[in-house]
């Protein structure tokens, strides 16, 4: 009786990849495993003999071309003829250790021992003039390093680790609960297959140990709240050997007393007096530069906004400066003499006369009113 075809047999399309393969059999390996066919066990096993060697073939690539080229018939001496019955927990063993490891604890293979070492993250507060002008800050920083005395091996020197007698040096073992065969972490050397029977004094058998690193942080001109500067290999030392990890500094810029900040733009808020607003003249506003003239027009109202280009921040990404943006405000004067009080009352009369609006704010405001009361009364 001819073979069912192994593609079929799987449900596989010819050009299956190679995961294809093994997820079809997982599969159908599950679906005529005889444990799970109690009413007909021997029909089963027939199947589940025949998706077992299906998987064996499509799985390796030399037994796969030949089986593309010429059938069954390029493959059969290779097979060494039939395979023996089913006979329990020794063949669900051998067969579903490579389909469940996937799931239980990686297969057979030993878990690497060489880990890289962790990132780690640094907080630094700058100020908005070294943001934006760009400076060098030494930060201090505590974090696992190799240990020197055993250059990170973690056995006592003039000693070495030797290969764990648990799992024989896989680093996994396995663990048979009838049918079932699971493979997990050994519990002795944690996946490194590594024991160390004469531990390091200093790292006491880690391999590593805490110290306090001092490193130069070149902050560019433009950073912002929120940007981070990585340092390659300065996190923490790998495990087994394994690189270090990065060190992300973290840049939170302090409140400005004058400025404010978004994005490439600076604001800040300009007093100005009575008699200025009025007549208009110059004022002295303070950049991140330096001190420059602001050109105060006259009836210059309070809130108005001054835009000074280029005195603003360049972004850390490129682009263009941003501005300077000076809102004025304008400021009441205190502690008013007799004399100052009668001749500002003077100024009131004055232009409350004459039939002209000096208030252009406080006339539309009024008028304003008066028609939202004309509106409510009908």
């Amino acid at each position: 009786m001819a073979k069912e075809d192994f593609y079929k047999l799987l449900e596989l399309d010819r050009n299956a990849s190679e995961a294809e393969i093994k997820k079809s059999y997982r599969k159908m390996a599950m679906k005529f495993h005889p444990d799970r066919n109690k009413d007909n066990p021997e029909e089963a096993e027939k199947k589940f003999k025949l998706v077992k060697e299906a998987y064996e073939i499509l799985s390796d690539p030399k037994k796969r071309a030949a089986y593309d080229q010429f059938g069954h018939a390029g493959v059969d001496s290779s097979m060494g003829g039939g395979r023996g019955g089913f006979s329990g927990a020794e063949n669900f063993s051998d067969i579903f250790g490579d389909v469940f490891g996937d799931i239980f604890g990686g297969g057979r293979q030993q878990r690497s021992s060489v880990q890289r070492g962790a990132d780690l993250r640094y907080n630094l507060e700058l100020t908005l003039e070294e943001a934006v002008g760009g400076t060098e800050a030494t930060v201090k920083v505590p974090v696992l390093v190799a240990c020197g005395e055993c250059n990170g091996s973690g056995a006592k020197k003039g000693s070495s680790p030797v290969t764990c007698n648990t799992c024989h040096g896989h680093g996994q073992v396995r663990m048979q609960q009838g049918f079932f065969s699971v493979q997990q972490t050994c519990p002795t050397c944690r996946g490194t297959g590594k024991q160390i029977k004469d531990p390091c004094p200093k790292c006491y058998g880690q391999g590593r140990v805490q110290e306090t690193k001092t490193l130069n942080v070149k902050v560019p001109a433009g950073v912002d709240t929120g940007d981070r500067i990585r340092l390659a290999g300065e996190g923490e030392a790998g495990a087994n050997g394994g690189p270090a990890g990065d060190l992300y500094v973290q840049v939170q810029v302090k409140d400005h007393p004058i400025f404010t900040r978004d994005g490439a733009n600076l604001y800040c808020e300009v007093p100005i007096s009575f008699p200025m607003a009025c007549l208009g003249g110059e004022l002295e506003v303070p950049t991140l530069d330096g001190k420059v003239m602001l050109k105060i027009p006259p009836e210059t109202q309070t809130g108005r906004m001054f835009r000074l280009r280029g005195k603003g921040v360049k972004p850390v990404r490129g682009g263009a400066v941003g501005d300077l943006l000076c809102k004025v405000q304008l400021e009441t004067p205190v502690h008013l003499t007799k004399e100052q009080k009668a001749m500002i009352e003077k100024l009131g009369e004055s232009l409350s006369g004459g039939g002209k609006h000096h208030s252009p704010q406080e006339h539309g405001w009024m008028d304003g009113v008066k028609n939202f009361f004309d509106k409510l009364t009908g």
